[in-house]
C-alpha cells in the first residue's frame, strides 16, 4: 500500500471511530488530498466535501477568505490557511478542516517565500487551529506530494493519533 493511501486509511479509521466529517480546502495541491481520501471505500461515512481554491477569487468567494489578507499576507501564508480552513467549515458539516496553500514551482517563488513554501491549517469546530509552514524540495509533483502526505498526517495528530 502506498504511503499515501496509507495515511488516507488512518485517517478514515480515525474520523470514523469519532463519528466526525472532515472537510478540505486546497489551493496548490488542486484536489490531491480529496482524492487520496476518497479512494477510500466508505469515504462517504466520514468525508464532507473538497474546495479547490486555486485562485485568491475563489479563496474569497467560495471560502470567505478577506481580500486584506490575501493583500497583506499574501495566498501562501499562514493567515490565509487560517481563513480557508475556517471558511470550510463554515460552508460544509465537518468537525475538522484542512487547508492547503503553497507554491509548487517551478516558478512563483519570491524572498521569503521560496518554490516549495507550503503552509498548512487544520482546524476543529470546537474553534481549535494548527498553522504551519513548511519547506520542500523537489519538482513540482515532488512538492505536492510531499504536501499531501504532511497534510494527512497532520489530520492524524489533530485526531488524536501521532
Amino acid at each position: 500500500m502506498s504511503e499515501l493511501k496509507e495515511l488516507a486509511q488512518q485517517v478514515g479509521e480515525q474520523l470514523l471511530q469519532q463519528h466526525k466529517a472532515l472537510a478540505v480546502a486546497e489551493s496548490c495541491t488542486g484536489g490531491w488530498v480529496a482524492k487520496c481520501l476518497t479512494d477510500i471505500a466508505g469515504s462517504s461515512q466520514w468525508f464532507d466535501r473538497g474546495f479547490v481554491s486555486y485562485s485568491n477569487a475563489a479563496k474569497q468567494a467560495m471560502l470567505g477568505v478577506a481580500g486584506a489578507t490575501l493583500e497583506v499576507a499574501g495566498a501562501v501564508s499562514e493567515l490565509t490557511v487560517r481563513e480557508m480552513a475556517a471558511g470550510a467549515l463554515e460552508n460544509s458539516a465537518a468537525d475538522v478542516a484542512l487547508a492547503i496553500s503553497g507554491i509548487a514551482g517551478p516558478g512563483g517563488g519570491m524572498p521569503g517565500k521560496p518554490v516549495g513554501t507550503v503552509c498548512f491549517s487544520w482546524a476543529g469546530a470546537g474553534g481549535e487551529v494548527r498553522v504551519e509552514t513548511r519547506h520542500f524540495k523537489g519538482d513540482r509533483e515532488a512538492v505536492r506530494r510531499q504536501a499531501v502526505g504532511h497534510a494527512l498526517q497532520g489530520l492524524l495528530n489533530v485526531l488524536g493519533q501521532k
